[in-house]
């Protein structure tokens, strides 16, 4: 049965908050740029469940937006995390976690000599670039066109309060497009510091696309020539597709990777990874954070690789996600649409044929959340090691019931 949801203390929220933060709530997580209907605050998380603060319960497909991984208030991560916390999280240097999770970070990611630490994505992406221009001595990084790197002023994709000085050295390329990589590569000539790419592409409101391992290699073998490096942001898909690195399926080894997201499962931390070749460039930049050290995050984190190491969690939210994606083709079809579902299933986009204006998305997601279910009409899902059978039946029953509210309206 549908839920008649009420949103009378979100609403109060907002107008408290747009008296004190700029726009009430800032960045992605800001809901005025979803559609109507989506809560903006939440009051607790479980599992692969969240709440809002009107007590709404919702089965949640955004996962954070990727942090979650083995599941909200995964007991054996907050436990390693607070029990670290009652030593000190921070304090005049690192303690030895930093050297614990350093080394495990090595041992796992396959192309990894060395590890540093930071706080978020853009961090991780922005050291990659310095290293890469310290380790050659060039300026000119290669980004595909549409690709999200962060959201400070070299890579942010709002131009707003942007100078173009900040974004000087950037050449753009097609993802998966030899021939644009080329005209790149060429471009920047004998100042070419690295090619920075993400796991696969997940620009948002577009189908995803898989990288092609022919264009991974040309990409590796130019940079080889170039004497460049090649930089995997592996920020948002890193340890929910392959713990070794999310191209380690495709036998291509960059020689810098971002991290961040799923890295803690929550706990706030980031990383580059990076090898030999790196080492020295990483050695005389200058880079740090107040907050870098922070020793809570790093057990969080240890304890997170322990666990996708010793259990089954990613091929369980493999196995979800297509369930997942089986179950949402079949009951569109039995309501007369025609999903377009691309990337991988554990990180699945989802679109609507024919709905380049998103109107048949919105009304489906906004009826999703009637009926407890959380998605997003243009950006990727995530799924979780936390989602079982029973959530995943669960949440397709709403969508048949969601899909039949589509159709109706539109």
């Amino acid at each position: 049965m549908e839920r008649r949801f009420t949103n009378s203390y979100d609403l109060s929220l907002h107008a408290r908050a747009r008296k004190v933060v700029p726009n009430g709530v800032w960045g992605h997580m800001a809901t005025s740029a979803i559609g109507p209907g989506y809560p903006q605050f939440f009051a607790k998380s479980e599992g692969c469940r969240v709440w809002d603060v009107d007590g709404n319960e919702y089965i949640d497909f955004m996962c954070a937006w990727g942090p979650n991984l083995l599941g909200y208030k995964r007991a054996e991560v907050d436990a390693a995390a607070i029990q670290q916390l009652g030593r000190g999280d921070i304090g005049n240097g690192p303690t030895e976690l930093m050297v614990e999770l350093a080394e495990s970070l090595v041992d796992t990611i396959e192309y990894a000599d060395w590890v540093l630490f930071q706080k978020n994505g853009t961090d991780a992406t922005t050291t990659c670039v310095t290293v890469a221009r310290a380790a050659t001595g060039r300026r000119k990084v290669l980004v595909a066109r549409g690709a999200y790197h962060g959201a400070v002023p070299w890579c942010s994709p709002s131009l707003v309060g942007v100078a173009a000085e900040d974004r000087a050295h950037l050449i753009t390329f097609e993802y998966n497009d030899v021939v644009s990589l080329n005209e790149a590569v060429a471009s920047a000539g004998d100042d070419l510091a690295g090619i920075l790419m993400t796991a696969y592409r997940h620009d948002v409101n577009r189908d995803q696309e898989m990288p092609d391992v022919e264009f991974l290699r040309h990409a590796r073998a130019l940079c080889n020539r170039a004497g460049a490096a090649l930089i995997l942001d592996d920020v948002r898909a890193g340890f929910r597709l392959d713990v070794r690195g999310s191209w380690a399926q495709y036998g291509v080894k960059p020689d810098l990777g971002a991290y961040s997201k799923a890295i803690a499962n929550g706990w706030p931390l980031a990383a580059v990874a990076g090898n030999t070749s790196m080492l020295e460039g990483a050695s005389k930049i200058f880079v740090t954070g107040s907050f870098w050290y922070a020793s809570a995050a790093m057990a969080a984190g240890l304890k997170t690789l322990e666990l996708l190491r010793t259990t089954n969690a990613l091929a369980h939210i493999e196995a979800m996600g297509n369930r997942f994606r089986k179950g949402l083709a079949t009951i569109a079809l039995r309501h007369g649409f025609r999903l377009i579902q691309t990337g991988p299933v554990q990180m699945p986009m989802i679109r609507f044929e024919n709905d380049s204006d998103l109107r048949v998305a919105n009304v489906f997601c906004a009826a999703a959340l009637r009926h407890g279910i959380y998605l997003h009409p243009r950006h990727n899902l995530f799924l979780c090691a936390a989602h079982q059978e029973a959530d995943i039946d669960r949440a397709l029953y709403a969508v048949d019931s969601a899909m039949r509210d589509a159709a109706a309206a539109t």
